[in-house]
């Protein structure tokens, strides 16, 4: 590996410190030569201290988006894109034969999971269409029946990082945040262990892990305190539904809840590293090397479980002090 030069940009960086760190540990530790890369709206994101390079790119709304990508490609020999938020994997997946042709691998899964991991309406149809087990979801004609079974719970359907999502105890809540909250989708509550699933799958849809974190405790939406599980029910449920998905690439975020009885129950699917990554990554999970090998045209042929059990996570904030911005 150390003898072929490899530049990764990370996009959206913002604070995924732990990430980025991550895989310039691996560099260092395979001898790899190389740059990490990093682009953000703000020059104060605070993996700009950590990265070799960082960029200042606009919106991904903005039409100037994709020629500043193109910019930072060309400019830093770019290998790899990683995006790192939900709002640009659509656009990074409707792009990614062009950056293919640049010579330049996008870790993003196909458009079609991309569109349905966006929208919960069809997160919610997928999982009904492939009987894997979720909340049900009720239609505005059954909110009016008098017998509703609360707890209910709210969220947008383009929501992401938990962002409005509220347990619902009444009708009069219920008509409150269904006009409070605009485009709202109103499901049954789920109550029992609450778990992220990590999973890694190479271009071709083959899975070399994955890993159930018990979520403990969470702030604004991202895990905040965890622990790795060694859940075989998980585990199975979770390749289920990898396996049913359309051109799922890189690292795969599942959530779900395993519910007293035992029962597996799937509430969303992030098709990107998600903010919790690092637990798994320190579990022994082989996120970055994982990542490089595949883009360099590996396949995953054997899975690898060897990861530890019961590693808990127990996030803080720290401080990046600068006089130059």
């Amino acid at each position: 590996m150390q003898n072929d030069v490899l530049n990764i940009l990370f996009t959206s960086s913002g604070r995924r410190v732990s990430l980025i760190q991550a895989f310039k540990e691996l560099y260092v530790a395979y001898n790899m030569r190389g740059k990490i890369v990093t682009a953000d709206l703000k020059n104060t994101a605070p993996t700009a201290f950590f990265s070799d390079y960082h960029y200042l790119v606009p919106k991904v709304t903005d039409k100037s988006y994709l020629q500043a990508l193109i910019h930072i490609c060309n400019t830093e020999d770019i290998h790899i894109i990683i995006p790192l938020i939900d709002t640009e994997l659509l656009f990074l997946a409707e792009n990614k034969r062009f950056f293919e042709e640049m010579g330049v691998k996008v870790l993003v899964s196909g458009k079609e999971l991309v569109e349905l991991a966006s929208d919960k309406t069809q997160t919610y149809q997928f999982f009904m269409k492939n009987q894997i087990t979720t909340p049900k979801v009720f239609v505005d004609e059954e909110l009016t029946d008098e017998d509703l079974p609360f707890p209910l719970l709210i969220k947008p359907l383009d929501g992401s990082s938990s962002q409005g999502v509220t347990k619902i105890k009444s009708k009069k809540e219920l008509e409150f945040f269904k006009e409070y909250i605009p485009n709202a989708m109103v499901q049954e509550y789920i109550s029992g262990e609450e778990y992220t699933v990590d999973v890694m799958v190479d271009f071709e849809g083959n899975i070399k892990t994955i890993v159930p974190r018990l979520r403990i405790e969470t702030r604004a939406g991202e895990v905040s305190k965890g622990v790795t599980k060694k859940d075989e029910m998980i585990i199975k449920a979770a390749e289920k539904v990898i396996q049913s998905l359309p051109e799922p690439v890189g690292c795969i975020t599942l959530q779900c809840f395993k519910k007293p009885n035992g029962e597996i129950v799937f509430i969303e699917i992030n098709p990107r590293f998600g903010g919790g990554i690092p637990l798994s990554i320190e579990a022994g999970a082989k996120f970055p090397l994982w990542t490089i090998q595949m883009s360099r045209g590996e396949r995953f042929l054997e899975q690898d479980f060897s990861w530890r059990e019961d590693l808990t996570m127990l996030r803080y904030d720290h401080a990046v002090f600068t006089e130059k911005m």
